[in-house]
């Protein structure tokens, strides 16, 4: 078998029962023995069935709209990122639901094997497929109707190469959530790290308002049609990620940096490069020389939560300056400031090269999928070819 004589046939010729819309009933917070999966549920790689709402006993709608194992979930309108995302349910809920912006279909076991539909329905080649057919007029949310799911392209191979494909599709998963997991517990032992080494509480460290040691700037706002993906300085104004990239900078590297405004308001950040700093961003400048900079960083840091406290306004929250140049900042003498820094970089460094690590295993995954779900590279001696 080669590319060329591989053959395709639309979703739609294997489908057993119709694409079918959810329901969305008005929920409880009251917990009940009815419940309905959200539209987060769909994660791109699998079901996360943590996402459920609660609703009343008396709703009988959603008893015309529960999940079985067997079926296919895929979310018809999401952000153009989001939408199509696709997953079989295995089981693990009972009385459950699915809402109005997921679609659910089954599909002839005897032709194709559900995992290898689950592979192809997560692979790049199915998620460029929705993407093309995505249409709607808000800019963030868009749609894809039954037909662009029904016209989706399935290679026709043999069921023993479907088994094959799935499995190594399964192999990859599974060192990833591996890796995830270690990246999981390399985060938790660092908070428990960073509370114990930035604790004055039980050390002669000195204590001086932020105000008193630096100098605190709100950022200028750059106009989103001046950023682009590929410049060099990126810009940061209120997000946990540069907003984009421009041609130009404002602040110098080494700045540590706290988000002014926004649903991410008081995030706290260290830029190790020159960048440009946005209308909703303060950067701490000039620093007192008794404060290493990275060490204010991680001070500020584990102090997170405390300066998101600060926050106000309901639509677009905000913090003020002088809540900020109010906070209290203890420190030790600079070398045992810098032996902080080095156990906390050095710790951070680890999670970094992890999630890079699992960065690199998913595009080696989708690498491979796309090339064996498109024949370009073939699963040879199999038993079924063989006989």
């Amino acid at each position: 078998m080669n590319k060329n004589t591989i053959e395709f046939k639309k979703l739609k010729t294997f489908l057993t029962t119709p694409i079918k819309n959810g329901y969305s009933p008005v929920c409880t917070d009251v917990e009940t023995s009815k419940t309905i999966l959200s539209l987060g549920a769909l994660t791109g790689q699998s079901i996360d069935l943590s996402k459920i709402k609660w609703v009343p006993e008396t709703n009988k709608k959603t008893d015309n709209f529960l999940i079985n194992p067997g079926d296919f979930l895929v979310s018809r309108s999401n952000t153009l990122d989001k939408v199509g995302r696709a997953a079989l349910y295995r089981g693990g809920l009972d009385n459950c639901a699915y809402p109005d912006l997921i679609m659910k279909f089954r599909i002839d076991e005897a032709t194709i094997l559900p995992d290898f539909l689950e592979v192809l329905l997560q692979s790049s080649l199915a998620r460029k497929h929705f993407m093309q057919r995505a249409s709607g007029t808000s800019s963030s949310m868009v749609k894809i109707t039954k037909s662009a799911v029904e016209s989706l392209p399935i290679p026709l191979l043999p069921l023993q190469t479907q088994k094959k494909i799935a499995e190594i599709a399964a192999s990859w998963k599974k060192t990833i959530k591996k890796t995830d997991a270690l990246i999981v517990a390399k985060e938790k032992q660092f908070e428990w790290l960073i509370h114990q080494l930035i604790n004055p509480s039980n050390k002669h460290w000195n204590l001086r308002r932020l105000s008193s040691i630096s100098k605190i700037k709100k950022g200028q706002q750059l106009n989103r049609i001046l950023l682009t993906k590929t410049d060099l300085f990126p810009a940061w104004n209120g997000g946990i990620t540069p907003s984009g990239h421009t041609d130009t900078w404002n602040t110098p590297a080494g700045t540590v940096t706290i988000s002014e405004g926004g649903n991410s308001c008081g995030f706290v950040n260290y830029c190790k490069e020159k960048f440009w700093c946005g209308g909703h961003c303060y950067a701490l400048l000039d620093i007192s020389h008794e404060i290493d900079p990275a060490f204010l960083f991680y001070f500020l840091k584990a102090h997170e939560k405390q300066i998101m406290s600060l926050r106000v306004g309901s639509g677009l929250p905000n913090i003020q300056r002088r809540d900020i140049e109010k906070l209290e900042i203890a420190y030790p003498q600079l070398s045992e400031q810098r032996k902080i820094v080095q156990i906390l970089s050095e710790a951070q460094k680890e999670i970094s090269i992890l999630k890079l690590l699992t960065d690199k295993y998913i595009h080696q995954k989708r690498g491979l999928m796309q090339k064996l779900l498109t024949g370009t590279w073939q699963i040879l001696k199999l038993q079924e070819e063989v006989a």
